[in-house]
């Protein structure tokens, strides 16, 4: 799947199951108390950093993803 694809399938035009559920993949999700896995972020300038930058930086981090459809 080339990243249009991903992003046109993920860019769904309504809320409705068929195209949201397969989104929806908690089984996949580290436990309750694992920490999760370490990903590249972006600033809005472009410069790229690692979340486990961030973690090694405060206590406490809190990592929230959203979709606009």
């Amino acid at each position: 799947m080339t990243e249009t694809d991903l992003i046109t399938r993920y860019n769904y035009d309504a809320f409705v199951p068929q195209k949201f559920l397969p989104w929806m993949r908690f089984d996949q999700s580290p436990p309750l108390g694992q920490p999760a896995p370490d990903f590249p972020l972006w600033h809005l300038d472009g410069r790229e950093m690692r979340l486990s930058t961030i973690w090694s930086q405060h206590l406490y981090t809190v990592v929230e993803f959203g979709s606009f459809t």
